[in-house]
């Protein structure tokens, strides 16, 4: 699941800044869960989340300007898509990346 916050807007025509977002999923706990997609390379160790109650669900969050991008958690060396989120974009491996817009 992805949630942005806080709504930015350049009415001075200055570059649009960026917005916190927000990744969650609950993946069960015990496992090494991050967050790779075309906001940083699809590198699998540039953002790590973080279970920080212990429950299995993996939080974590970045500054992203606004854009589209496209995401995937990948838990345990395995890459799976957003569940939480309805939005799908084709990838060139013939499977699907999350979509994310970010206004």
């Amino acid at each position: 699941m992805v949630k942005m916050t806080k709504k930015n807007t350049c009415a001075d025509g200055a570059e649009p800044k960026k917005r916190r977002v927000n990744f969650v999923i609950d993946a069960g706990p015990g496992k090494v869960v991050s967050v790779a997609g075309s906001f940083n390379d699809w590198d699998p160790e540039a953002k790590i989340l973080a279970d920080r109650n212990n429950d299995g669900v993996y939080r974590g969050a970045l500054m992203l300007k606004p854009g589209q991008y496209e995401y995937k958690f990948v838990i345990d060396g395995v890459w799976c898509v957003d569940a939480q989120n309805p939005n799908f974009s084709p990838n060139d491996l013939g499977t699907l990346n999350s979509l994310l817009i970010v206004e």
